[in-house]
């Protein structure tokens, strides 16, 4: 049966989200753009909602919610502005999903807890100076010294590198695998920003989601207990893989609320606007730009929903995550670029909110995959040159209230 009405509880979530972001961001973030002000104040407002934990189980100090939620959530978010969304991809999709999944019980309690309760931020350090989409490019490596490891390498790019308390760490354990370019040489370590030779910086003068935290985090010399080895060792790049399809989830969920943002400003700039004796929305030329935005976001949101849908059930939702990702976050760009056009000379000014939309999209074409690495994708799922994987089935059952 196909059902696409929200249960109640999806509805109060959104409600909750729509309220709190409009409320205690909306009216601040233009200055925190402008300032490239990072505000932590939020995200503890945000954990006393229950949203860094949104589809954490609640023996994990969740609010125990699905996946359709977390996209809903991401979706309002970003609608507001795309900091928001990143803090909740790299928190919650990247790393703690990842720790639930594949964490051990004493992993769970000493670090998925406190971090589903919004006591502490995480994120996820694969990328780095010189490797990116090629990930057994990296240099970062970890040797073992009886109990523990140690750990050196420079991760950059990393979102809420400078502020997070807790980090993903991916490196080289097996260094004949290493120049072999075996990518099972590759394992996963839990990082924390208090440990010695833990050092950490920001990257200024971005050209989008200036309000967010991005830079980069070096070990030298970090002696990691065995213990915080997540998963097996040499398990690291299939860690990798499945915390960059938790990723691309929330940010196809976001893009989407960033296009259904460019059709309400032009929307709305359009029922005010005149030009030639009469409002600019009755121009067909503008229909035809709104028309496009509203399209483009009914067809992103139906194809994240359908991910959402597919991760729910346990089901295979590699290629569909995918195919949302690479869809919500081009037609983002397409949606606000038209929606400066729909402004005119107004929409280049940041008087309105449209040119930080059109600058804080760029960057989700670039990560969680590039648009070229998701095309190359879907195109091999399509020539039957790339099998779908099985899902690794993670949240239990949710049981809605109504």
């Amino acid at each position: 049966m196909i059902d696409f009405e929200l249960t109640d509880d999806h509805n109060a979530i959104v409600q909750t989200v729509r309220e709190f972001a409009q409320n205690e961001v909306a009216p601040y973030i233009k200055e925190w753009d402008e300032k490239q002000h990072f505000e932590r104040a939020v995200f503890e407002k945000m954990a006393m909602l229950n949203l860094l934990g949104v589809c954490i189980p609640e023996e994990y100090g969740g609010a125990g919610f699905d996946y359709i939620s977390l996209g809903l959530v991401c979706e309002e978010l970003e609608a507001v502005d795309t900091f928001l969304r990143v803090a909740m991809s790299v928190h919650v999709g990247l790393n703690s999903l990842t720790l639930y999944t594949w964490g051990t019980e004493e992993q769970k309690q000493k670090y998925l807890v406190p971090q589903a309760k919004g006591e502490k931020l995480s994120t996820y350090g694969l990328t780095e100076p010189g490797a990116g989409s090629d990930v057994v490019g990296s240099r970062s490596t970890a040797r073992r010294e009886g109990d523990e490891w140690i750990l050196n390498g420079e991760k950059m790019w990393i979102s809420l590198a400078d502020t997070a308390d807790n980090f993903l760490f991916f490196c080289w354990t097996d260094e004949e695998k290493r120049r072999q370019r075996d990518h099972t040489g590759m394992s996963c370590f839990i990082v924390e920003r208090t440990m010695k030779g833990f050092s950490s910086g920001t990257i200024h003068g971005k050209l989008g989601i200036r309000a967010g935290n991005t830079g980069y985090f070096s070990l030298q010399d970090a002696h990691v207990p065995n213990e915080n080895l997540v998963g097996e060792e040499g398990e690291g790049f299939k860690i990798a893989m499945f915390a960059l399809e938790q990723g691309r989830y929330t940010v196809a969920s976001g893009a989407t609320g960033l296009i259904r943002a460019s059709r309400d400003a032009s929307i709305a700039y359009a029922n005010e606007r005149e030009t030639f004796g009469t409002k600019i929305a009755n121009h067909q030329l503008v229909k035809q730009k709104i028309a496009d935005m509203e399209a483009d976001y009914q067809m992103s949101h139906l194809l994240w929903l359908r991910a959402g849908w597919l991760k729910n059930e346990g089901k295979p939702n590699g290629r569909a995550t995918s195919l949302a990702k690479w869809q919500a976050t081009v037609r983002s760009e397409k949606a606000a670029s038209m929606a400066i056009e729909v402004h005119g000379a107004n929409g280049y000014s940041n008087d309105y909110p449209v040119e930080r939309y059109l600058r804080n999209c760029k960057a989700a074409i670039i990560y969680e995959g590039t648009r070229d690495i998701h095309t190359l994708m879907q195109a091999d799922w399509a020539l039957g040159l790339k099998k779908e994987k099985p899902a690794r089935k993670t949240l239990p059952p949710w049981k809605p209230s109504n």
